[in-house]
């Protein structure tokens, strides 16, 4: 019979609307979800992404999401062990300078926005487009989150509150796809979780002894002593 979805069941002329844009009972406009697709590894985001490439899917905007282990090309930043602060740095020009990576992003957003064609890519492709563009990968991938239909990312990225925002990954009514779903209790632990040393603490219950010792919110650090106490 008939679909019930468009203009054939009801022997109406088709919309002449280019944008085909469906409307709620309300008249309010329906969002069409994104898809994020986390996986454990980022390794693991590379042969979905060459999978996706050979579907018939393989033209669907889409992005990933990664860490500036993987996407920094800052000649500096990408050779220091502490990737995340000194690209903060440079972004706040704390010492004067800046990232020309950073000023070249919209290089690499348009250049993929702007295909004839969109072709699905993987970490590798988007990292080599922007050594050759001088346009940063890691701000560029989260700039076409905004129009892509899939996003894939590790599973951190969903699970631990603080990157989602600093991420600004919003999961209401949208479509999460988990792989190898498993591990997720493993990532769900990580991401609450927190390592501290022993030097660590007994620097902290000095600071607490100080202040029990001198009535400062007693009543707070009281508690905070005694549990530094206990863990040492």
């Amino acid at each position: 019979g008939p679909c019930t979805e468009c203009s054939c069941s009801s022997g109406k002329e088709p919309d002449k609307d280019p944008s085909h844009t469906k409307k709620k009972e309300n008249g309010d406009p329906l969002c069409v979800p994104k898809i994020f697709f986390g996986t454990r590894t980022h390794k693991q985001i590379t042969q979905i992404s060459r999978e996706l490439k050979r579907t018939a899917y393989s033209c669907v905007p889409m992005t990933i999401l990664s860490s500036r282990d993987y996407t920094c090309i800052h000649p500096v930043v990408s050779n220091s062990s502490n990737r995340n602060e000194m690209c903060v740095e440079l972004l706040e020009g704390k010492h004067g300078k800046s990232c020309s990576y950073y000023h070249g992003v919209h290089k690499l957003s348009e250049h993929h926005t702007q295909q004839p064609v969109y072709q699905a890519w993987d970490i590798e492709d988007l990292v080599s487009l922007g050594r050759k563009l001088r346009a940063c990968p890691y701000f560029a991938a989260r700039e076409l989150m905004v129009g892509a239909d899939i996003v894939f990312c590790p599973y951190n990225y969903l699970l631990d509150p603080q990157i989602r925002d600093s991420m600004d990954i919003k999961l209401k009514d949208q479509i999460v796809i988990l792989d190898e779903a498993h591990n997720i209790e493993d990532c769900a632990r990580e991401s609450v979780s927190y390592g501290v040393s022993e030097s660590q603490l007994r620097a902290a219950r000095e600071e607490l002894d100080f202040m029990v010792s001198n009535s400062i919110r007693q009543k707070h650090h009281e508690p905070l002593q005694a549990v530094c106490c206990s863990l040492i």
